[in-house]
């Protein structure tokens, strides 16, 4: 593996020249919401690249975390949930997700098996079949359904769409993960590799900052606080120690949230912050000094230059 820069100065890594055998493919991993394609990313990659809660929608950014399997460099696209859209941040949500599914070499569509062909994943199968594109299925959450089920299961969706291939699988518990990372090793195309070979993430710091605390806030407050919040890293301060200092906001719509967020003499944004941190601090493997403001702006949802921020089309 070695390294060449390009006109600006940055690593463009790839593959020995002489390694013939090296292959890297971009698996875009789809589905309905809370299908668990976060949780199946994150544990095909073996570390934490991207938010899961069990609040539907999670995914608003298409996230890249790599794996690699011998030669072959795998690189998975997390993609928002696929769902009819009603409001300008659905359809910007949607659109980013199939956008990732159409530029990917391999797509990876997950299904929560125990709801299985609901409306949603009956218009994503439609649309992939329409699009032309094959699909890998991953039928999750397998766990407490009887066999005879599934096998029913999977037939149903063979009679919809011909798939590459048919996996049963719990991402939760990684039964049947090491398969799909096994075949996707086998199938991606010849090329050199896109990202060194100890990176996982292409993520930003700063945008993987702003959502691990998003993820505090949905697991904290998934009963208080709908989805009208945003995590903006406002900056990111290197210090000498080692440590790096991070100041976020967290936004919400109303004035009334405000205190939901704050909790009583500041005692709940303090436990956020304070579980953000601990990720954070684990994930970058050094000390992390975590402020946190929160203020209200009652436009989020109609702020083009925070969509550009979530790497989402405004005008999608």
């Amino acid at each position: 593996m070695t390294d060449t820069h390009d006109d600006d100065g940055q690593t463009v890594p790839h593959s020995d020249p002489n390694d013939i055998a090296s292959t890297c493919g971009f698996v875009a991993v789809i589905g309905a919401p809370n299908a668990g394609k976060s949780t199946l990313v994150n544990q095909l990659v073996g570390a934490k690249v991207t938010i899961v809660s069990h609040k539907v929608q999670t995914t608003r950014t298409r996230v890249r975390g790599i794996a690699m399997v011998g030669q072959a460099q795998v690189v998975f696209i997390d993609t928002p949930g696929i769902f009819e859209p009603r409001k300008r941040f659905d359809r910007a949500m949607v659109a980013a997700a199939w956008e990732g599914a159409l530029e990917a070499d391999l797509v990876l569509l997950v299904v929560d098996a125990q709801k299985g062909m609901t409306g949603d994943v009956t218009r994503i199968v439609d649309k992939l079949k329409d699009s032309g594109r094959k699909a890998i299925l991953a039928l999750n959450k397998v766990d407490a359904i009887e066999r005879p089920t599934l096998l029913a299961l999977a037939a149903q969706f063979n009679e919809a769409m011909e798939f590459q291939r048919i996996f049963m699988i719990s991402a939760l518990k990684g039964h049947g993960c090491d398969d799909i990372l096994s075949y996707l090793g086998e199938v991606a195309p010849k090329g050199p590799w896109m990202f060194p070979e100890d990176e996982i993430s292409d993520l930003p710091q700063r945008l993987l900052a702003s959502e691990i605390t998003r993820e505090k806030i949905f697991i904290q407050l998934h009963e208080e606080l709908p989805y009208s919040v945003a995590v903006v890293t406002d900056s990111w301060t290197e210090r000498a120690d080692g440590s790096v200092r991070v100041d976020q906001t967290i936004l919400v719509q109303r004035e009334s949230q405000r205190p939901i967020v704050l909790g009583k003499g500041g005692s709940r944004v303090k436990a956020l912050g304070r579980a953000a941190r601990e990720d954070l601090s684990e994930i970058l493997e050094r000390p992390v000094h975590l402020f946190l403001h929160v203020k209200v702006n009652d436009r989020l949802w109609d702020d083009r230059d925070q969509y550009t921020e979530w790497g989402l089309d405004f005008d999608a």
